[in-house]
Order: C-alpha cells, then sequence, then structure tokens
C-alpha cells in the first residue's frame, strides 16, 4: 500500500496535495511536467474534435452548394419561393395556406437580398404563381433559387450541430461524431436540405425540441421553454409534426420527474452513462408522486402554450392584422379529423391549411415501387424506400445503434426521446395516402443517426473498428454520388442510375435537371430534334430547349430525340408507353432524365 499523500491547507481553508519538492538543479520538475503534457495533450484532442467537426459540416456545406447552384426548380419550390415574396411585398396568406408561415419566411430570410418583381395583379393558381415569379417577371430564377435555399442550407448545418450535441450527450464525444458523419453524408439529408422546402426544417426543429426535452432531465426551468419554442417551430412549419406533440408533452413530463427526482449534478460536460452513476433514491409517497405528477404535467402544458404561441407568432409576422377569407378549395373535413381541425387553438388560416392537407389524403395518388405502378397507397412503402436509399453502411450502424439503445441500462432512459418519436412518426407516416419520396420520413436519418451513437459504448476493440470502417463505407458511398444526391441509392440496389427502376417522384425525379439536360444536349445533340415529356415545374424555352411534345402528335411523325423525366417513365401508359417501347436509350442526365433515339 502506498504512503498516504501529503496535503497542506489551500486557499480557501481546505486542504489538498502538497506540491512536490523543488527539483535539483538541472532535473526537470516531473510532477508539473506531467501536468503540463496532460493538459496540452488535452488541448490537441479538443482541437482534433473541433477539427473533424468543422470538416464534416464543410463537405456537407460544399454537397450541398454544389447541388443548389446545379440544380433547377423542383415542383413544389416554386409555390414556396413565390408565397414567400407574396409574405414580403403583400403581407398575404392567400397562396399555399396548407402549409404554415415559418418554413417560407425562413426561405423569405434569402430572398430580401433579391429584390425580386412581384406582380400585385396576377391572378392565378399558386403553381402557375410560381411558374410567372420566377420565368415570366424578368427575374434571374437561377439567383433567386439560390438565395431561397441558402437559408435552408444553413438551418441543416445547425441542424447537423444539434445532432452532434444530442449524440455527445448520450455517449460522449466519439458518439457524437459518428451521429454528425452519419448526419452530414446522408444523401437525403443532403439532397433536401439543398432545396427551398419544408421538410427538413420542420424535422430538424423537431429533432431540436427533443433533445432539448433530453436536457430538461437536467435543467428543466431552461430547457422545457426552449423544446416548447422549437416544438412550436416544428408545427409553423409542417403540420405532419401535430400528431407527435402528446408524445413531447408526456416527455416533457418524464424530464420534469426526473430533474426533480434525482439531485442536480454539476455540468462538467458530457458523460459516458453506466449502471451505478446515481445512488438509489428512497421511495416517494403516493401523495409525494401525485405532486410532482401534476407540477410535471403544468411544464408540459406550458411547453404546450409556448408551441402554440410560436405558430401565432409566426402568422403576426406575416400579417399583424390577421386577414383572412378562406379559399374555395378548402373541403368541408367532416368526423374526427373535422373535429380536430376545429378545436385546435391555431390561427383560422392554419386550421384551413389543415382541412386542405386532409383533403389531400382522400385524394387517389398512384405509387412506383420496385417496378409496379399502382392506385393508392402501401403501408410498407416508406421502409422499402429507405432501404433503397440509405448508405448501406448507415443501416448496419442504425440497426447496431437502436439495439445498443434497448440493451445497455444507461441508454436506455434515451429510447423515448429517440426511438419512440422515431417509431410513432413512421407509424403516422405509413398510413398516409401520398407515397411519394423518403422525404416525408427525414426523421429517420436524423434520429437514428444519434442512436446510431450507441455502438461507441462497446467495450469490444474489434466493435470500435467495425464501426469505423461503416462510417467510411457511408462516407464512400454519398461521396460516390455527389452531386447527384435526390436520385441516390445504395449499392445493393444498384446506385443512383438504377433508382428509377424502383422508385419515383422526389425519390430520384422532381424536375432538378432541366437545366443539366439544355447543357447536354447542346454540348452532345446540336441540332437535333427534341420531342420532350417533363415532369416538373421549370420552363424548357427558358433554357434554350426548343422541343415538342410528343403526346400530341401522330406515332409516325416522332423521330429523332425522345427525351422523357424517369417519373413520367414510371407511370408512362398508353401512347407514351408505346413511345418508348419502339425507342432506344441512348443517354442518361442527372440519373433523372433519359434519352431516347427514336427513328
Amino acid at each position: 500500500m502506498s504512503a498516504p499523500q501529503a496535503t497542506r491547507p489551500t486557499g480557501d481553508g481546505l486542504t489538498g496535495p502538497r506540491p512536490p519538492a523543488p527539483a535539483a538543479e538541472g532535473e526537470r520538475p516531473r510532477g508539473f511536467a506531467g501536468l503540463s503534457r496532460h493538459v496540452r495533450s488535452a488541448r490537441r484532442r479538443r482541437w482534433l474534435y473541433a477539427l473533424a467537426v468543422v470538416a464534416l459540416l464543410a463537405q456537407m456545406a460544399v454537397a450541398m452548394v454544389t447541388t443548389a447552384v446545379e440544380q433547377t426548380p423542383t415542383i413544389d419550390e416554386p409555390v414556396y419561393v413565390a408565397s414567400a415574396e407574396v409574405y414580403l411585398k403583400e403581407r398575404s396568406f392567400r397562396y399555399n395556406p396548407e402549409h404554415p408561415p415559418l418554413g417560407k419566411l425562413i426561405i423569405a430570410s434569402g430572398l430580401v437580398f433579391t429584390d425580386a418583381h412581384l406582380d400585385a395583379d396576377f391572378t392565378g393558381s399558386q403553381t402557375a404563381l410560381g411558374r410567372h415569379v420566377l420565368y415570366e417577371s424578368g427575374n434571374d430564377p437561377a439567383r433567386l433559387m439560390l438565395y431561397a435555399r441558402l437559408p435552408v442550407i444553413v438551418l441543416t448545418l445547425l441542424f447537423g450541430l444539434v445532432v452532434l450535441a444530442f449524440a455527445r450527450d448520450l455517449t460522449g464525444p466519439s458518439g457524437g461524431l459518428v451521429a454528425l458523419a452519419l448526419y452530414a453524408f446522408s444523401p437525403d439529408v443532403i439532397a433536401n436540405g439543398s432545396l427551398a422546402t419544408l421538410d427538413v426544417p420542420a424535422t430538424g426543429f423537431l429533432l431540436t425540441a427533443l433533445w432539448l426535452l433530453w436536457r430538461a432531465r437536467r435543467r428543466p426551468l431552461l430547457c422545457l421553454p426552449l423544446a416548447g419554442a422549437a416544438l412550436g417551430a416544428a408545427a409553423a412549419t409542417k403540420m405532419s409534426v401535430l400528431p407527435v406533440i402528446p408524445v413531447l408533452m408526456l416527455l416533457g413530463v418524464l424530464s420534469y420527474w426526473h430533474a426533480r427526482r434525482n439531485p442536480p449534478e454539476p455540468d462538467t460536460g458530457p458523460r459516458t452513462p453506466g449502471p451505478g452513476a446515481r445512488p438509489r433514491l428512497p421511495a416517494l409517497d403516493t401523495r409525494a408522486r401525485i405532486g410532482l405528477l401534476a407540477y410535471g404535467a403544468m411544464a408540459a402544458v406550458g411547453m404546450a402554450l409556448i408551441a402554440v404561441a410560436v405558430v401565432w407568432a409566426t402568422y403576426l409576422v406575416v400579417d399583424p392584422r390577421m386577414r383572412w377569407a378562406a379559399p374555395e378549395n378548402v373541403p368541408d373535413i367532416r368526423g374526427t379529423r373535422g373535429r380536430i381541425a376545429a378545436w385546435l387553438p391555431f390561427p383560422e388560416a392554419y386550421r384551413d391549411g389543415m382541412r386542405i392537407q386532409f383533403g389531400f389524403e382522400y385524394d387517389i395518388w398512384q405509387g412506383f415501387l420496385f417496378g409496379r405502378l399502382y392506385e393508392g397507397s402501401l403501408w410498407y412503402y416508406l421502409p422499402a424506400a429507405l432501404l433503397v436509399k440509405t448508405p448501406l453502411g448507415a443501416l448496419a450502424l442504425w440497426t447496431a445503434g437502436s439495439v445498443a439503445l434497448l440493451a445497455v441500462r444507461g441508454l436506455r432512459p434515451a429510447v423515448p426521446y429517440v426511438l419512440v418519436p422515431a417509431a410513432v412518426l413512421l407509424a403516422i407516416s405509413l398510413h398516409g395516402a401520398r407515397d411519394l419520396g423518403v422525404r416525408y420520413a427525414l426523421f429517420m436519418p436524423m434520429l437514428l443517426a444519434v442512436a446510431a451513437a450507441g455502438v461507441t459504448l462497446s467495450r469490444w476493440r474489434p466493435a470500435h473498428w467495425a464501426t469505423a470502417a461503416l462510417v467510411c463505407f457511408v462516407a464512400v458511398s454519398s461521396l460516390r454520388t455527389y452531386p447527384y444526391y435526390l436520385p441516390y441509392s445504395n449499392e445493393a440496389f444498384g446506385g443512383p442510375s438504377r433508382t428509377h427502376q424502383r422508385l419515383h417522384d422526389s425519390n430520384v425525379d422532381w424536375g432538378q435537371d432541366l437545366g443539366r439536360l439544355a447543357d447536354h444536349l447542346d454540348r452532345r445533340r446540336p441540332g437535333e430534334r427534341v420531342w420532350l415529356v417533363y415532369k416538373g415545374a421549370g420552363v424548357p424555352s427558358y433554357y434554350g430547349i426548343n422541343a415538342s411534345d410528343p403526346l400530341k402528335a401522330p406515332l409516325g411523325e416522332v423521330h429523332g430525340l425522345l427525351v422523357v423525366s424517369d417519373s413520367a417513365m414510371a407511370k408512362a401508359d398508353g401512347r407514351l408507353a408505346a413511345l418508348l417501347d419502339t425507342s432506344t436509350p441512348i443517354d442518361d442526365v442527372g440519373h433523372s432524365i433519359t434519352v431516347f433515339r427514336r427513328r
């Protein structure tokens, strides 16, 4: 047994270790030298960690900005951009009421630097308005779209920091880095984060609310109100997050219970969870439990009220007078859905938007999965689409991390904050009427990236090497698809060039490659007759594509280049199917448009 260490009184009246004796002349003081080396090593590790975080986010930023510059408007973007301009110039909700204002206000924060022209006398549908603003009002569509996309890109990068922080809180620095890598290399997040759409902002705000609820287990008075604000931001961006609000309120109660039931600890940064981290606390009697639950319920209600206030605030920012006249396309929704739309404490414009969204659920949509065209929806569509469009390494780490969250005792408290919301959202999405893309399930790559951090707690050294190898596999798979992230599919399904054989719409072809098609025809097929079937929001003639519609001409007259969007090809029947059957594919543009030769 070693001798007890000598102590002396310290400046604050406590006792501490006696400093080492003075070294002999020419001899280095070993104690202080060791401490100095330790401090330098810790500082070096912090710098390397920060450098890794910056590198991951930098490559993600390059990927998204490149995509934003090269892609022409997708189908939904012109509507959001034009609606944002109406917010800025007219302070009106009359366009795109089926989506709340916040996401379009985020887009508008970039548009304020463009001084875009908006025709105040324009009358027409929101789709026609989007085309008018981009192509018929003297604006530069490329500049307008880039400035509209940049705020979403910045927000996507910030949500990467939330993923990092969430995973660090659960598992420590290594887990945070693994989670951030999966997020930063996710083709689905990169593809949708580079567009002026609402999917990434809504999901990212929801992720932020869940992280803050986890933090509220230690600091409820600060984090619960912030979680309410983040939840309100999500609900003020897309209405699809509303079904998960009760889950988050229950988490608010759980976080408050934990914070008040357990003694506070000093905040010394992320810790690796494990059994025995806290002493066993005495059991509460029934009265104390009821009181604690009552206060937790009050805290959760307060969080929900903050969320409602944020939704109201976004509408007031657009129009402080809250002028609203219900459009003719608001359906009369009855039953449970109608009662929900009537009772929610949101502005009338929000509730009418809900009715429009409910009306979409009653429509019959076409889907396409693994070469099969069908009407309606398939409950297994999203899991199948995620299986195709998620990197194989990410699928493995998602699975292993989820198992770790369930199996490791110290990680189980995180299950309600990570896996339960993902499962609830996925279950709700499975019953949607629109099988149009994995963008409806972006919560999976975000939340399961956090769950994947659990693999770093394994004490089995080969597991660490396997984790590093899988992260590298994800990175290589993502970088290989650059800059065609929207049509990405993993190696097991043939990569981006084969995605159109299994999926359609925003999974592969959302109208993003019209500009690339113009460049391709100009470089490789100059002067040839072009017949075009394009599914998108762009205007081909604006990009110099002089094409005819083959569906309006006799089959015998269609000769030369037949150019078809892959989404249109997936749904081809009748006349278009006959044209494709008698044509030969010769080129591929952006993995979303196929060029045929028809003689």
